[in-house]
């Protein structure tokens, strides 16, 4: 398999953290990881396969190396890519915010006709409200949710369960690609 390109931001260092498990996790082999404050959005041309890390800081804002980014990320084009995004939030202390910026990259991602995978349940998380829903679908992320700040024993678990989805989610869809 190609490289995939996993790119990330983090301010306190949480995010790095459950991207260091992430990667831990996938096989670094298979990664090229970059923060998103040292990327450009020609990075994003070199992969077919993307995963996308931050946070959802305050009121629904995206982290702050996401934030800078935001305008170029904006510009590019998906088509024909495959992308899954995992994000951190405080389902808590910020019910109505809960990951948010997993949705407002998600639907830059749609928009710029990108295939979105890595769905994850709604499930078991207390919050109030989020950007990160499917639309239409109350029951699903557009990615994986992470509450550092109330579920950090469930990190691990969550990130294995969502690789092992990603994993599948890609190896159909490039073996679908190859039968076209």
């Amino acid at each position: 398999m190609e490289k995939i390109g996993l790119f990330y931001g983090s301010d306190t260092g949480c995010t790095d953290d459950v991207t260091k498990d992430f990667v831990y996790l996938w096989g670094e082999q298979e990664l090229d990881v970059l923060e998103i404050g040292d990327a450009n959005k020609e990075d994003f041309d070199k992969y077919k396969v993307l995963v996308l890390g931050l946070s959802t800081w305050y009121d629904g804002d995206l982290q702050s190396d996401w934030e800078s980014f935001f305008d170029e990320f904006q510009e590019i084009d998906f088509t024909n890519k495959i992308v899954a995004i995992y994000g951190l939030g405080d389902q808590i202390g910020y019910g109505e915010y809960f990951v948010d910026g997993i949705g407002i990259l998600a639907k830059v991602i749609l928009k710029n006709g990108g295939k979105l995978i890595g769905y994850w349940p709604t499930e078991g998380y207390r919050f109030t409200d989020s950007e990160a829903l499917v639309e239409g679908n109350d029951s699903l992320f557009y990615g994986l949710a992470i509450d550092n700040d109330n579920e950090s024993q469930l990190n691990d678990d969550r990130l294995t369960k969502w690789i092992n989805q990603i994993k599948l989610e890609i190896k159909a869809l490039l073996i679908s690609e190859l039968s076209i």
